[in-house]
């Protein structure tokens, strides 16, 4: 599979939305209010003689609020006698077209619990104008993400000590946070879900993994030990196989996989501290593929893909700067057709390989997306070919579409 083409974003003129119409009726509040004052004799008569009229003084409570209803009313007048087209205006998709018909395109990115409240009535936006809208939850620095069976993108975040999850389908958000609890959630990582949709959550500061609900609701802990400390000493990648009732988690620190039952006991470990095969300098994510395990092996810069009781198959990437090359290896995550994403915080970008390690594009940078990528972070891809790219510099999730020749989906939750 070879590039063909760089897509780039056309910029198309759309119709005046009813949300420009109030920013502009906002903007020119002013001349809106200037009916305001204008029904007094004197005032009339000026007028008539052309002298401006006297204006209200902009700290008066009573200006302010005629302004504000003022802006109101415009709105629907503004949004009403805005230019209408008869037929829809075609907008290109940034994004990348290779043969054999395959294509990437982006989709969107979010960053804010606003964007889940599309639907807002009347009063709702007259009390946002009045008093000022509410403080949304925002993402601070995100890490993992991943969809759950329900749409909903669950994403950590150590830098507000939580794990937001989006519902844009149902218009809704939650912000899972346990800072002042006995067992405090201070720094989330990666993330997982088993199939009741479960999360799954390392917190390499407390040496855990946390486990809430679909709901939300905190259910327990894995690797809790007495007084409070954490069995693992800086957990961070973490896969859940439900059927075969297995976790696998990666410890930075000791260079190792553990494999738990889903109560949390310890079967096996994979891996020691060594640059050969089957060996750890710093593992980070993981990601389950098939009967394997793919895992990011950051300080040998590589990714290392073994068999889930830990023979080595075949490793991706080496120190470099030349194309295939990794740095700053991050997260992780296979598509319906077999391969293999790395974002890769340093070159700051995404990387695609097949299931024998061969470079087939990359993504992210100008061109492929509105804004490029500046430090990504996690990385999940759903059982529909959707890439969600945590960036953790610019505070956002980005969202992008892999349209490929085969339609089987293996990615998802298992």
């Amino acid at each position: 599979m070879r590039i063909l083409a760089w897509r780039h974003p056309v910029h198309a003129a759309r119709p005046v939305s009813a949300l420009t119409a109030r920013k502009y009726a906002q903007d020119e509040h002013r001349s809106l209010t200037l009916a305001v004052p204008s029904g007094t004799p004197a005032v009339r008569e000026g007028m008539r003689k052309g002298t401006k009229p006297p204006a209200q003084s902009a700290k008066t409570p009573a200006y302010r609020t005629l302004a504000k209803l003022a802006a109101i009313l415009a709105v629907p007048l503004l949004a009403f006698a805005a230019p209408k087209t008869k037929t829809p205006v075609a907008i290109t998709q940034p994004g990348l077209e290779m043969d054999g018909g395959r294509r990437l395109l982006f989709e969107r990115s979010f960053s804010s619990e606003r964007e889940t409240r599309t639907k807002r009535g009347f009063f709702t936006k007259l009390i946002d104008i009045v008093a000022g809208e509410p403080d949304f939850h925002r993402l601070v620095r995100p890490y993992g993400v991943v969809e759950d069976s329900q749409g909903r993108v669950i994403v950590t975040d150590p830098g507000a000590f939580g794990i937001h999850i989006f519902d844009f389908a149902r218009g809704k958000y939650k912000f899972l946070s346990r800072r002042q609890a006995k067992e405090p959630l201070n720094s989330p990582q990666c993330v997982a879900l088993d199939r009741d949709g479960n999360i799954y959550a390392t917190d390499s500061a407390e040496g855990k993994i946390f486990i809430f609900s679909a709901a939300g609701k905190f259910l327990r802990t894995i690797g809790s030990l007495r007084g409070g400390e954490g069995f693992f000493k800086r957990p961070t990648g973490i896969a859940v196989d439900s059927g075969a009732g297995r976790i696998f988690v990666t410890d930075t620190w000791r260079n190792k996989i553990y494999v738990l039952d889903m109560q949390g006991n310890v079967l096996q470990t994979i891996g020691k501290t060594g640059r050969g095969n089957g060996e750890f300098n710093f593992p980070t994510e993981l990601t389950l593929m098939g009967d394997d395990l793919a895992v990011v092996d950051a300080m040998n810069f590589r990714v290392q893909v073994l068999s889930r009781a830990g023979v080595f198959r075949y490793a991706i990437g080496q120190a470099g700067d030349e194309p295939g090359s990794m740095f700053r290896p991050k997260g992780l995550g296979v598509d319906s057709e077999g391969h293999i994403y790395v974002a890769d915080a340093f070159y700051r970008l995404v990387q695609v390989f097949d299931g024998q390690g061969r470079l087939l594009y990359y993504f992210g940078q100008k061109g492929t997306a509105p804004e490029p990528l500046q430090m990504p972070a996690g990385l999940f891809v759903d059982g529909r070919d959707r890439i969600f790219v945590a960036d953790s510099y610019k505070r956002r999730i980005d969202v992008f579409q892999y349209i490929g020749a085969a339609k089987t989906a293996t990615g998802g939750v298992q």
